[in-house]
């Protein structure tokens, strides 16, 4: 594992600043659209800051990979009845779904994709 892929310093810095020992970062992924501020991968977790909180509040919110029950790629479908791309995706964890949307497709791929991996783990 080489070194993270990031969008901002400052995330980066939140997310490394709650590491546990021997943790180590893959990426963080700047969010865009209401409520959630980042998305981070780590070896042992995904961590997501959520702005919605009420009275201006922000939550940094740690889910590790055992506990999520599946991802998924969050597409529109277009006037044609085909799925268009999608630089969102959604993280379900027991009743609670966590949607988070990129900017770009190829971040959301990443972060499908490394979160599958941890899933799909034996």
């Amino acid at each position: 594992m080489g070194e993270p892929v990031f969008d901002k310093r400052d995330q980066l810095d939140t997310v490394a600043a709650g590491l546990l020992e021997g943790e180590r970062i893959i990426a963080v992924y700047d969010a865009i659209g209401v409520g959630t501020g980042f998305l981070g991968l780590t070896d042992l977790r995904v961590v997501l800051q959520d702005n919605s909180f009420a009275g201006k509040r922000t939550a940094i919110t740690s889910i590790p990979y055992g506990r999520i029950s599946s991802v998924s790629f969050v597409a529109d479908r277009n006037v044609l009845g085909r799925f268009a791309s999608s630089g969102r995706i959604a993280v379900t964890v027991g009743t609670a779904v966590h949607e988070v949307a990129f900017r770009g497709d190829d971040k959301a791929r990443h972060a499908h994709d490394v979160i599958l991996r941890y899933l799909t783990r034996p």
